[in-house]
């Protein structure tokens, strides 16, 4: 896993831990570390929203007009 991915690619890869999980097929230590995976996909994702969040923020404030 990497921190390279795109909040695209980390929301997919989460996608398809999910979908493991919720298909019950899997042994124990299988699904524990489908959680494991899904979580560093989830911070990711909170990442690169919240890095998008930032940037719209400091633009929105800098095209504010001057009171």
């Amino acid at each position: 896993m990497s921190q390279d991915l795109t909040y695209e690619q980390a929301l997919e890869k989460l996608d398809e831990q999910l979908k493991r999980l919720e298909d019950g097929d899997l042994s124990l230590d299988d699904a524990l570390n489908a959680v494991d995976q899904a979580r560093a996909y989830h911070k990711i994702c909170t990442e690169r929203l919240e890095a998008a969040r930032k940037r719209i923020e400091v633009r929105a404030e800098s095209e504010e007009p001057p009171a």
